[in-house]
């Protein structure tokens, strides 16, 4: 069994105008002094992480893992959240996904989509320079607006739309295999692959592909009412990332997993800080422990109630406190004896 890393903490949801969370360094001194070991780093805002550049200089890259390293953290993986959703729109969500692009591709689905490709593409290269194992992203989705059988959807609908999605992301997974580097999609409502039964759809359309791996975020299955310790069994050799995110379901008479459009702080299903929600992580940590789990605890901030940094301060010790130090000895070693070579033979009664 190997150790698992962290405190880690993703920095998308606290990127803001004013200081210290308007640059990556003033970030990295506010990680450090909550006691985070690592940061995830988004690649959608130039200002904080320069993708473009990162992906042609390794004195760019090398800049950055010294800055951190300043603070005695190191880059996670990087993400592109944005720019994966981007890889698969269905045009009933064409204008809610404009603004994920910059505006010379907005209105432009086709140039939007080309775009969102090379972000990928320039992302396996970054991560490469950077050394890193791992990249973080989003799969898209083409089939999600159907994702209820009403009306009856036609047949070969999803099939479809999943040869399509594998056809997209075959270029991509061979880039990042070039690199070195899984892409970990996180399995997410909203997106094609959001359980266990479309993530295997997706493999079987890109072959099994290596590089196609799992983003681990139990939030999203509390959400769903799936059960996030068996996906962990199921799915433990794809796992190669972990958002450790809390979350809640109370259903009601009034509203289930289907939320009644109400507001994140009204629905039945919501994301907490961590400590706060019905998330296990106990039975988290020790699977992904006896599983040999060796990446990075990374926490996503989400909660309708509390403040960022009061999740973020309390989510560097709820992670410390959950990673587990595994044992290099079996608990009852102490008992046992000296054994001789025929020993187990003995035992059997197959040598006097």
């Amino acid at each position: 069994m190997t150790n698992l890393k962290g405190p880690a903490i993703f920095l998308a949801q606290f990127i803001g105008d004013a200081a210290p969370f308007n640059s990556l360094e003033g970030m990295a001194k506010w990680a450090s002094a909550y006691g985070y070991k690592g940061l995830q780093i988004p690649t959608s805002t130039p200002h904080i992480f320069d993708l473009e550049q990162a992906a042609v200089s390794q004195t760019y890259c090398d800049d950055v893992k010294g800055m951190l390293a300043s603070y005695g953290l190191e880059p996670t993986e990087l993400s592109t959240h944005l720019q994966g959703q981007l890889v698969a729109v269905h045009p009933a969500y064409d204008l809610l996904f404009d603004g994920f692009a910059p505006l010379a591709y907005q209105g432009k689905p086709k140039e939007r989509q080309a775009w969102a490709v090379e972000q990928l593409k320039l992302a396996a290269k970054a991560s490469q320079r950077l050394g890193l194992k791992a990249h973080a992203t989003f799969s898209g989705a083409l089939a999600w607006p159907y994702f209820y059988p009403w009306p009856q959807r036609p047949a070969g609908l999803v099939e479809e739309a999943f040869a399509e999605l594998g056809r997209r992301w075959r270029p991509i997974l061979n880039a990042f295999d070039a690199a070195g580097v899984d892409c970990c999609y996180e399995i997410h409502p909203g997106e094609d692959l959001h359980d266990g039964a479309t993530f295997e759809r997706f493999l079987a359309e890109v072959s099994n592909h290596p590089r196609a791996n799992i983003l681990f975020d139990p939030s999203h299955f509390v959400l769903q009412q799936l059960d996030y310790l068996s996906y962990i069994d199921i799915y433990h050799d794809r796992i190669k990332m972990f958002h450790v995110k809390d979350a809640e379901f109370t259903p009601n008479g009034r509203s289930g997993v289907y939320g009644g459009y109400q507001g994140w702080v009204e629905r039945p299903g919501r994301f907490r800080s961590l400590g706060d929600g019905q998330v296990k992580f106990k039975e988290i940590f020790s699977k992904l422990a006896g599983y040999g789990y060796d990446g990075w605890a990374v926490l996503e901030w989400e909660c309708c109630l509390k403040h960022p940094e009061d999740g973020a301060r309390e989510g560097a010790s709820f992670i410390r406190d959950h990673i587990i130090h595994v044992t290099e000895k079996a608990f009852d070693d102490f008992a046992g004896g000296k054994k001789s070579g025929d020993f187990n033979l003995r035992v059997l009664g197959l040598k006097e």
